[in-house]
């Protein structure tokens, strides 16, 4: 069944996009990250153009974190203080994102930028992670435990100027880090289509030492709010979004993430990070194939105007 995206300006199957994005929902629930790194590349592979792909995907973000979001809420997993500090940097940081974003479209650099800045970005993450996970495969294989990283541990940057008490997380550190963290995981995730999801959880961790029962919730706050305001600010200012797309990716998503959900009790948290490595080294190589293999067609009937690619 062939339905036309009317943004996107080409014709795909129905039951495509919604396995694709139920496909996308079950690895997201499976691994417990946002699938916009993943679903983004999906649609660009599946020929449908960057800019209409990173717009349209936010959308999906959005609604694909707003359910997990408002579960820990009710459970209380939230620390809003922190998040605030957070939403503000990123949606700040999206602002300059969509800023580039617009620039580079009209430069018509867009395509290489972000097939490049996915390939270091998922590169260097999924190269970090199977590093990691092998590491703890084979420690556990052999019987010991690494010392691991205490909550309360602090960085040197954690006692720069203006510390704050954020009292749900249990801890009083400079804010500049914070801002810091936001301000880079807003402008990226607006440029390239993704939550961040995958790169602010381990930061919360590792850097700001969040507890663990306060990682997931406020992240997922911090990635609904940042992506509902690029959203809005890519259908405004680039008319990049397509909702149709965005829907049907919605339906599968949703869907999917349950059956993900289930199916990840069955596995060891060293065993899901080590599929999860693959999976985005997979995507990162995809991408750096597409900077050095000859395309099928060298040729392009796109319209130049005074200001750019139209």
């Amino acid at each position: 069944m062939q339905i036309y995206l009317p943004i996107a300006e080409l014709s795909m199957n129905l039951f495509f996009l919604v396995g694709m994005g139920g496909a996308v929902g079950f690895l997201s629930g499976l691994f417990g990250v946002g699938g916009g790194f993943l679903l983004t590349p999906l649609l660009i592979f599946s020929g449908v153009p960057a800019s209409v792909a990173v717009a349209s995907v936010t959308g999906q973000v959005v609604a694909a974190s707003t359910s997990g979001a408002l579960s820990y809420y009710r459970r209380g997993q939230i620390d809003l203080h922190l998040a605030s500090y957070l939403i503000s940097a990123s949606v700040f940081g999206a602002f300059f994102g969509v800023w580039a974003f617009q620039a580079l479209r009209a430069s018509g650099q867009l395509d290489l930028v972000i097939s490049v800045g996915f390939l270091v970005l998922l590169g260097s993450v999924g190269s970090l992670m199977l590093t990691e996970s092998l590491g703890a495969i084979l420690r556990r294989r052999a019987g010991t435990l690494a010392p691991g990283h205490l909550p309360n541990q602090h960085n040197w940057f954690h006692g720069l100027p203006f510390r704050t008490r954020f009292k749900k997380s249990k801890l009083y550190i400079s804010v500049l880090p914070v801002l810091a963290l936001g301000l880079g995981i807003g402008f990226v995730g607006s440029l390239l289509g993704i939550g961040g999801g995958f790169i602010l959880v381990p930061a919360l961790v590792y850097l700001l030492r969040v507890p663990g029962n306060m990682v997931i919730g406020t992240s997922l706050v911090q990635v609904v709010a940042m992506m509902a305001a690029t959203t809005v600010l890519h259908a405004v200012s680039s008319q990049s979004v397509d909702i149709l797309l965005a829907f049907c990716l919605m339906v599968g998503g949703t869907v999917g993430a349950q059956f993900g959900a289930s199916a990840g009790k069955y596995l060891r948290g060293e065993q899901l990070r080590a599929l999860l490595a693959l999976l985005v080294l997979a995507v990162a190589i995809r991408f750096g194939l597409t900077l050095v293999l000859t395309p099928n067609d060298v040729f392009s009937t796109a319209v130049v105007a005074a200001g750019g690619v139209i």
